[in-house]
């Protein structure tokens, strides 16, 4: 058995309670967690706004990343072995993160980078993977412009520097007091939103990295070249993302009328409008792994928590406002 925060019924706190130990299957991985990341994904699944997308069932064991330590691996597993540090976005069937233990498939997890520290690493893999899949729809070629909005928080922490790898201008918005720390990371122009309007100043943009949803996304489009792309991870679903995620009929109906406001302003200058919901990639965080191991990229942490007070560290991230990734420290 171990101590596992579940999920009893939406919209309730998590329990922690004894569980039994997941068992691996011959392609799985076991590891055993230091420190899971929390995520305001972890509050949408409590509240069932990714119903559609991904249907949980209950009791649920919640947390969607991890940094750990693998205690043991399945007989076709041959990349990893026993006391390897490793870190991981769980798959989007099979959550868990918040807990001792978990089993994984091997294609999902990737080796922690020797400098980072298991706290660092449990920073990284759902915010880094999110944006390596951004970039992957968007396609973008050295020299052309990004605009990030609210590029200050946690996913700009790992989408600026794997910009700055593909050789993009990037540009953000967020506030003052954290200008230097974005720009040192490699952001071209800074733009303080409580002074500045990011659409008053900005145009002809190849792509946008939206993080802020349905209230910004008109300006977004504004800023936007004609034929350039717009990838949200905070908007509606379309049918585009159905089809890709591989949807049912249904699916596919219920999200093109959800997404069509975004997709006819898309079509006003030839743009294209995607919504992003991150899945695992070992190979990809592999990718991630390399290029903060070149740049020597320290990932934020705002606050760690202890296990027993899981529910107010979603309570904390709930909230908004965080310099960083707020942690849960689970393992020794």
């Amino acid at each position: 058995m171990m101590k596992a925060a579940v999920l009893n019924k939406k919209n309730e706190d998590l329990e922690i309670k004894e569980v039994p130990m997941p068992e691996i299957d011959e392609d799985d991985v076991l590891v055993k967690v230091k420190y899971a990341g929390v995520n305001p994904l972890d509050n949408m699944i409590v509240r069932e706004e990714v119903k559609l997308i991904t249907p949980y069932k209950y009791p649920l064991v919640m947390g969607n990343e991890f940094s750990g330590i693998v205690e043991k691996t399945g007989s076709s597993v041959t990349d990893f072995t026993e006391g390897d540090r490793v870190y991981a976005r769980m798959p989007l069937n099979k959550i868990g993160a918040f807990a001792e233990y978990v089993a994984i498939n091997k294609y999902a997890i990737a080796k922690i980078p020797d400098y980072l520290k298991f706290d660092e690493a449990a920073c990284v893999p759902l915010t880094a993977l999110t944006a390596i899949q951004a970039f992957e729809l968007m396609n973008p070629s050295k020299g052309e412009k990004i605009f990030i909005s609210g590029g200050t928080g946690s996913l700009g922490a790992m989408a600026i520097p794997i910009a700055k790898d593909l050789g993009l201008h990037i540009i953000t918005s967020g506030s003052e007091k954290n200008r230097q720390r974005v720009m040192d990371l490699g952001v071209s122009e800074f733009i303080d939103y409580k002074t500045q309007d990011y659409s008053e100043i900005l145009s002809d943009v190849d792509y946008v990295l939206d993080t802020l949803g349905e209230s910004e996304l008109e300006k977004e489009f504004k800023i936007l070249k004609p034929g350039g792309i717009l990838v949200s991870l905070k908007g509606l679903p379309n049918e585009e993302f159905a089809k890709r995620m591989g949807l049912s009929t249904v699916k596919k109906l219920l999200f093109k009328f959800a997404g069509r406001k975004f997709d006819k302003l898309a079509s006003k200058k030839n743009q294209k409008y995607y919504f992003l919901f991150v899945e695992s990639n070992g190979k990809q965080l592999e990718q991630v792994s390399r290029i903060f191991e070149e740049k020597n990229i320290n990932p934020s942490i705002d606050t760690v928590f202890e296990f027993h007070d899981v529910n107010k560290s979603m309570d904390k991230v709930d909230k908004g406002g965080s310099k960083g990734k707020t942690l849960i420290k689970i393992g020794d």
